[in-house]
């Protein structure tokens, strides 16, 4: 693989070995949302597609890809950027948060969205309601943050408690502020051709941003998305099809789901079952983004559980050429990419556009 983008750090397990890749970007270097070709199939004289290659010898491993490095990459460039829009504006963007209950891995995430925001100085508020709320008292703290001005993001954060209908409370949001991307109006302005949604949705805008620092062919190449949420994997489809991958869709109830991911050259879960994913379901020399986030007991972890991803990671390395480990891969540059979608939202209510 060659580097586009920034530095990007790679630790191939195994070998001890760091590679970097090109801080620059060049004028080539596509955007998240793709690039513009016109729809126009060209008949192929070629029948044979030759596959991809990356059967390691014995004993070497995949690349690691370091989302930790490329999140502070990231990071230090939006916090530059605010410093420069608050220099010419006297003003900074901020994030408004809700969580309704006492969810451990809820108020985990939140825990780390706060953080990020302050080291990049971004301000926070925060709305913490009982998980008894009614969905009129959860909807009245969307609605205030909708009409503050000095909010220019918006998350709600998610699983609600079942009585809670979540696309209700996600049609509320003002699509301005929607910096989650979950606004059907921004869901489907993804999902089409020629449009633009104001923001895009952060997980999948963070894979996006892995597979083009790392200068993965992405154009014509057979890609396998497992999960198909609303919040990852719908959205990560639509981001690969703009990109002109050949994109098949595995769910709960696809056939054989195994064969199809094998003959994938990118595959991305995102479906929470820990080692879902095994080494036999992966082809040579695939690109694997694993954007599983599961919580699993583990007595010899200080807390007593620790995250893994969906794909089996120590079986995985010994097939694919790239993978982004759980945790440290794809989770980091998701949080970048919600500092990055606030930061955006500030500068169009700002005015500033330079």
């Amino acid at each position: 693989m060659r580097g586009v983008g920034n530095w990007v750090c790679l630790v191939r397990r195994g070998l001890g070995r760091r590679v970097r890749y090109s801080s620059s970007r060049s004028p080539q270097y596509p955007t998240v949302l793709g690039p513009n070709f016109p729809n126009v199939w060209i008949p192929s004289t070629n029948t044979h597609r030759p596959q991809s290659s990356a059967i390691f010898p014995k004993g070497q491993t995949a690349a690691i890809i370091d989302g930790n490095f490329i999140a502070h990459d990231i990071k230090s460039r939006i916090a530059d950027e605010i410093r420069r829009t608050k220099a010419v504006t006297g003003k900074f963007p901020g994030l408004a948060v809700v969580l309704v209950g006492k969810r451990r891995d809820s108020r985990t995430f939140i825990n780390i969205k706060l953080k990020a925001c302050e080291e990049v100085g971004i301000a926070t508020l925060i709305a913490e309601l009982p998980e008894t709320c009614t969905e009129s008292e959860l909807l009245h703290v969307v609605s205030g943050f909708n009409e503050d001005p000095s909010v220019h993001g918006i998350i709600v954060q998610l699983p609600l408690p079942q009585h809670l209908d979540e696309e209700k409370v996600m049609t509320v949001v003002s699509p301005e502020k929607d910096v989650d991307g979950f606004h059907p109006l921004n869901m489907g302005n993804l999902a089409m051709r020629g449009r633009e949604p104001l923001f895009v949705p952060c997980a999948p805008k963070g894979c996006l941003e892995l597979l083009l620092r790392l200068g993965v062919e992405i154009i014509g190449k057979k890609s396998v998305v497992i999960g198909r949420s609303k919040i990852v994997g719908l959205p990560t489809s639509f981001l690969l099809q703009r990109h002109h991958a050949t994109v098949t869709t595995v769910h709960a109830f696809t056939n054989n789901p195994e064969q199809i991911t094998s003959k994938a050259d990118i595959v991305v879960s995102d479906v929470g079952i820990p080692n879902m994913v095994r080494g036999n379901w992966l082809k040579p020399g695939a690109v694997v983004i694993d954007m599983g986030t599961n919580l699993v007991k583990d007595p010899s972890s200080r807390r007593g559980y620790r995250f893994t991803g969906d794909v089996c990671y120590e079986e995985a390395i010994k097939v694919v050429s790239a993978i982004t480990p759980v945790p440290g891969g794809v989770g980091p540059v998701t949080i970048s990419m919600l500092l990055s979608n606030t930061l955006d939202s500030a500068k169009r209510a700002f005015g500033f556009t330079s």
